[in-house]
């Protein structure tokens, strides 16, 4: 008799999980209560990128006389059109993922998935009917929800998270962005291109403070705000919103816990913007779902804790994706990772996650993307460093391209050479990261890089530059 495996959760990691499971030639059932391909097909990574790509477009044609290009006539937004074509991408990426489950013979139900008793899992459709699915293995793929906080209560108009953003039907005149980690700096980027004024707002001194984030790289890229007079506001928080007159009159204060304080009467700040979007974190998409009918172990926060080959605190139950929480990578690319990991086990095998090399890639113009560890984190490790950085500018494709701004930095260890972490910002970083992970995933040495002929002229020849620079044999 095949193994059972039964995956609540249809988002990367989930369906990703159930084709691996149903190829090792188990008998697989998916349940998803909403859509498959989860938050990042339906509310998050392909829908936040279609409009980045609009807000490209809008940033190209503002520039087309740079390249000899006169356009007669006023270029305007429709923003209807942008959601049909989002609508559409999306829908055909649904019907690519069922085909896949349907060619691999996974059973999918399509309801509200829950944990009914020991080995047993059930599924509430849409016309109230409960099937039981028995299972063997258990593989939670529950995602994560947007954060709200209380001073700035979600209306899905005025006041809104970053799933109403993407399904926005005018683009305000002004906005407020609470939190500059990656979404909302991504969305700082879109709304600006888009027309907005925008201003953004953190509780941190700098924006993307993220341990994996390089600050000079947060510099860099805070100063591309201010040439698009993005307004950023670090250690700052909302005090409180009121609504008067159609528009929300913003309260800031400081941050309470930053080391510097001030006389809040004194540094008290009133914005008055159309729409205020709030994206300040995630919270774990396990409602309902039963995790206390199986004894699933979570933090105090709601996240599931599971080891790197995925298995919670009960045998045979294994989690994987968002529901992990921040102490794992809450990306899409990890989930699809993990949900390999997970079906295999799930299947009799032994498979370990390794997290040591896992690209991070933010979506900002210019883009963010690094792998690895920053200089900061390899020196509290242990290891001496070196590192070393090479701008854009420099190369002939950047000038080419008219994508100037942004630098590459190398983080090698002294003596080895090995290079322990990798942090770009500039044109297509998340593109040219890929050989940045394979380095670190490899264990490469600069000399390994150097000796490495990239094609001219190309954007990767920054790999070939910064790693002639950390052997002291700069070309430039």
């Amino acid at each position: 008799m095949a193994v059972r495996i039964t995956i609540i959760g249809g988002g990367p990691g989930g369906y990703t999980a159930a084709i691996r499971a149903a190829q090792t030639g188990c008998e697989v059932t998916l349940i998803e209560e909403d859509r498959v391909g989860g938050t990042c097909l339906n509310r998050g990574c392909i829908p936040s990128k279609i409009m980045k790509r609009a807000a490209e477009m809008i940033e190209d044609i503002k520039r087309a006389r740079e390249f000899g290009l006169t356009l007669d006539g006023k270029v305007t937004q429709d923003i209807s059109s942008l959601m049909e074509r989002k609508h559409r991408i999306i829908q055909n990426q649904i019907k690519w993922i069922l085909g896949l489950l349907e060619k691999h013979g996974v059973r999918y139900l399509q309801g509200h998935g829950f944990i009914k008793g020991h080995k047993l899992a059930a599924v509430i459709q849409e016309d109230g009917k409960e099937i039981e699915v028995p299972f063997d293995s258990l593989i939670l793929a529950l995602g994560s929800e947007a954060s709200g906080i209380q001073e700035l209560p979600f209306d899905g108009r005025r006041i809104i998270s970053s799933t109403e953003a993407l399904n926005i039907q005018e683009i305000p005149e002004s906005i407020l962005i609470v939190g500059a980690g990656a979404i909302g700096c991504e969305f700082a980027f879109i709304f600006s291109s888009f027309g907005s004024k925008v201003t953004l707002i953190e509780a941190m001194p700098r924006i993307l403070p993220l341990p994996s984030v390089d600050e000079e790289i947060s510099r860099v890229l805070q100063r591309e705000m201010k040439k698009r007079r993005i307004d950023f506001m670090p250690n700052n928080v909302v005090k409180k919103a009121e609504n008067i007159n159609g528009s929300l009159n913003v309260t800031l204060m400081p941050f309470p816990f930053k080391e510097e304080k001030m006389d809040e009467d004194i540094s008290n700040i009133q914005i008055k913007v159309d729409c205020v979007l709030v994206c300040i974190g995630r919270k774990p998409g396990s409602s309902g779902v039963g995790l206390e009918n199986a004894g699933v172990g979570t933090d105090e926060k709601g996240w599931i804790i599971a080891d790197d080959h995925m298995r919670t605190s009960v045998p045979d139950v294994y989690a994987i994706g968002d529901i992990l929480g921040p102490s794992k990578f809450m990306f899409a690319h990890v989930a699809s990772k993990e949900g390999l990991v997970a079906a295999e086990n799930a299947a009799g095998n032994s498979r370990s996650m390794n997290y040591s090399a896992v690209p991070g890639a933010i979506y900002t113009m210019p883009e963010v993307a690094c792998v690895g560890l920053t200089g900061v984190q390899a020196t509290q490790m242990g290891y001496d460093i070196r590192s070393d950085s090479v701008l854009f500018r420099t190369l002939g494709k950047s000038q080419v391209i008219g994508e100037i701004a942004g630098e590459m930095k190398l983080v090698s260890e002294v003596g080895s050479g090995r290079i322990l972490g990798v942090h770009i910002v500039g044109p297509h970083a998340t593109e040219l990261i890929a050989e940045g992970v394979l380095a670190v995933n490899t264990g490469c040495t600069v000399n390994d890089l150097a000796e490495t002929i990239h094609a001219h002229p190309t954007l990767s020849e920054i790999f070939l530059e910064v790693s002639l620079k950390a052997l002291d044999r700069p070309l430039q």
